[in-house]
């Protein structure tokens, strides 16, 4: 995402805002609603890189070698343990391994073994402790089979997508006045999916609001091959931000006409 790059070249040197504030779709919430919340919104996004030597070998003969493809399976399993038994059950992460590369025939055990994945959190805590996890499962499983972790690569891509309270506050009021108290939830579950608006967030106290795409048929989830953004809520998403500008700009003006 352009969050980041777009706060290193200057952003808020260049349009020094007092607050920042964005709006992202999401099926499964009805048309004419909306979801927000103060705290975390949207989790912190990393990947991770497992790369396993093994020793190669005919796949009819595999005693003379070592099954990097064996090892590869051995270490997405172990992963699992991370969230069952080293993350707070209060808290809340995702370890999700989503690649796995290894070999190119039918008859052979090859060389080498890519594992690659993603970690969500809320907390950076769970993010530090997560990160030494998976480093020491795939080294230590590697080893106990005779093989070794070549390379080891962590990224941490966005931060955690963070409500300040009184932006919150505003968006939720704004969202309010256009569909009615009713129809705001206030207090959603937070979605382990990240955003890069969370750059922004660290730099400004903001707000990051969720707008209903639709609750019936072909209301599947964002990034799914089959979704279909709902035209009917444009109208509904402009209203929104005229709505927050002018409650926003007859806030400001209320100092000056009190002098």
């Amino acid at each position: 995402g352009g969050g980041r790059v777009m706060v290193e070249e200057g952003l808020f040197d260049k349009f020094p805002v007092e607050g920042v504030y964005g709006m992202h779709n999401i099926p499964g919430i009805p048309v004419g609603r909306f979801a927000v919340r103060p705290g975390p919104m949207m989790a912190a996004y990393d990947i991770f890189e497992v790369v396993v030597k093994g020793v190669g070998a005919h796949g009819a003969m595999p005693h003379h070698g070592i099954d990097p493809v064996v090892v590869g399976a051995h270490i997405v399993t172990a992963l699992q343990s991370i969230v069952a038994r080293n993350v707070d059950p209060m808290d809340t992460a995702v370890v999700s391994t989503t690649q796995i590369h290894a070999g190119d025939t039918w008859n052979v055990i090859p060389q080498e073994c890519t594992l690659r994945g993603t970690v969500r959190t809320f907390k950076k805590s769970v993010q530090d402790m997560i990160e030494r996890q998976i480093e020491k499962i795939a080294r230590n499983v590697a080893a106990g089979f005779g093989a070794e972790v070549t390379k080891w690569r962590y990224e941490r891509r966005y931060p955690a997508t963070v409500n300040s309270p009184q932006e919150t506050e505003f968006a939720a009021h704004a969202a309010s006045a256009l569909v009615g108290l009713d129809n705001v939830n206030r207090n959603p579950t937070p979605a382990m999916g990240s955003e890069d608006f969370a750059w922004m967030l660290l730099k400004r106290p903001g707000c990051y609001i969720w707008i209903g795409n639709g609750d019936g048929e072909g209301s599947c989830m964002v990034h799914n091959p089959g979704y279909d953004f709902n035209d009917e809520i444009l109208p509904i998403g402009a209203s929104y931000w005229a709505t927050l500008v002018e409650q926003q700009l007859a806030r400001a003006a209320m100092p000056q006409a009190a002098e």
